[in-house]
């Protein structure tokens, strides 16, 4: 007897550990399930890769409305009376890389939100209706967080030239204008895709030059220069002098000039900033430690992408113990091998108009079904806190004083608080090539924005970014 309460002692053990087992089991599969159904399903009917489950998904619902924050339709579906299906794009090519197209495997805020738009989120009596009728229900409309008459006059102010803007909310991510050009017209995509694949021209034309484009950033890169050499040297502001000659020999007897050769004198730190003297920077970047000059831009968000929905690239800074120092010389002033996307300078102005807080680009709003109810809304996300609150108004000081009376003059009188860093990025090998840049911010009333502006091949930034920034922010705050 006792040995057969043993026994059944053992094996009731066993069944308990046995369904303790299942249990575990179960609720680890209940548990994926449900992250799978809020974190990867949306990613998976997304991926190229699942066109078929896009197909059928398409052919029960009306791909739903992409709309700006103020209502203007940018992508819809029309249907004639044939019952055929046209996606249509209003604004042609206004909106073309932001948002993207949704034929031929798709790209932008198409092709990001193919389930949301592919879903029918009505209420579940008019879906079933309208299945019984063999209807289409209506797809979800996403709700951008662009602005119409800033995208307007982005691209407008860019004219036909080569280039990208980025404009966002300094305090809270939204991007509210992005325009890339060459750009192209959504409304035709099928019928010029063969000659933008092959791209004889050699022009990027489907590339969105926001996100994708890669550029040395010239003069702008003088920010984290001055940001760095400020933290190991805090007394500079105050006690630093240069005397400037229009270039800088260092002892191995490479030069680097100053714009033009411009002999900019006698300069303290400030006055070095809003003249953008080259020769004062290299000798404040030869004396900065360059792993923490790195570690800095990596604060900012160099080497990582931004989860922003659409297809990007990283900004990337190469700086070791083993760089040269002519190679050191040319990253100071934001050449050398450094690239940047006009995203990441945006973000980077951002922060600093915004107390040194960077927040996460993002360009969906909200979600909302074809009756209006909202089933989605994103909310701002903190990216990072790459410089203190002093550091920041320390830098907007330098920076509205370049809008006052250096590199950006332009914008003095505007009506509004501004400020920002002019460059000039050398590239190719012509002697003279130079991409324009204005990376910046204006506030006034509460209101704060930040813009990156780079045109190819247009010379300085004062002269061909500024006057961009400016058409934007004069309409921001008209």
């Amino acid at each position: 007897m006792e040995e057969d309460r043993k026994s059944k002692g053992i094996r009731s053990k066993e069944m308990i550990i046995l369904t303790l087992f299942f249990v575990v089991i179960f609720l680890g599969l209940m548990g994926y399930l449900a992250y799978y159904q809020a974190k990867i399903s949306a990613d998976v009917v997304n991926s190229p890769y699942n066109r078929r489950r896009q197909d059928l998904l398409a052919e029960k619902v009306v791909r739903g409305k992409l709309l700006t924050s103020d209502g203007k339709v940018i992508a819809e579906t029309v249907t004639d009376e044939n019952g055929k299906e046209t996606r249509n794009y209003p604004y042609k090519q206004m909106f073309s890389h932001v948002a993207g197209y949704a034929m031929n495997g798709g790209s932008g805020l198409e092709a990001y939100n193919n389930i949301r738009l592919l879903s029918s989120n009505v209420f579940f009596t008019k879906q079933l209706l309208n299945d019984l009728q063999g209807k289409k229900n209506i797809g979800d409309n996403v709700i951008t967080t662009l602005d119409y008459e800033l995208q307007e006059t982005a691209y407008h102010a860019l004219g036909d030239r080569k280039g990208a803007i980025v404009v966002m909310e300094a305090e809270t991510g939204k991007v509210l204008a992005m325009v890339s050009k060459p750009d192209y017209d959504p409304n035709r995509i099928e019928e010029l895709w063969d000659s933008f694949v092959k791209d004889q021209s050699g022009t990027g034309t489907l590339v969105n030059r926001a996100t994708q484009g890669q550029y040395p950033p010239g003069s702008t890169f003088k920010i984290f220069t001055l940001l760095e050499y400020i933290r190991e040297n805090p007394d500079a502001p105050q006690n630093y002098s240069y005397t400037c000659k229009g270039k800088h020999q260092n002892s191995n007897g490479d030069v680097i000039n100053c714009y033009h050769g411009t002999v900019h004198g006698t300069l303290d730190l400030k006055s070095s900033f809003t003249h953008s003297c080259n020769a004062s920077f290299v000798n404040i970047g030869l004396s900065i430690d360059r792993n923490k000059l790195v570690e800095l831009c990596k604060d900012f968000g160099f080497g990582e992408s931004f989860p922003l929905g659409i297809a990007s690239k990283q900004s990337k800074i190469s700086l070791n113990n083993k760089t040269s120092d002519y190679k050191l010389m040319q990253t100071m002033i934001g050449q050398g091998d450094t690239l940047v996307t006009p995203l990441q300078m945006a973000v980077a102005a951002s922060a600093i108009a915004n107390q040194g807080v960077a927040m996460t680009p993002y360009l969906v709003d909200y979600v909302e079904n074809a009756d209006g109810g909202r089933n989605k809304t994103y909310a701002p996300q903190k990216a990072g806190t790459p410089l203190t609150s002093e550091e920041s108004k320390l830098l907007q000081d330098y920076m509205e004083e370049t809008a006052r009376t250096g590199t950006a003059s332009l914008f003095a009188g505007a009506g509004y608080t501004t400020g920002g860093k002019t460059g000039s990025a050398e590239y190719g090998t012509v002697k003279g090539q130079s991409h324009a840049w204005y990376i910046g911010y204006a506030k006034k009333d509460g209101k704060n924005i930040a813009i990156s502006v780079i045109v190819e091949g247009a010379g300085t930034g004062g002269h061909a970014a500024v006057p961009v920034a400016k058409k934007v922010f004069d309409v921001y705050f008209k």
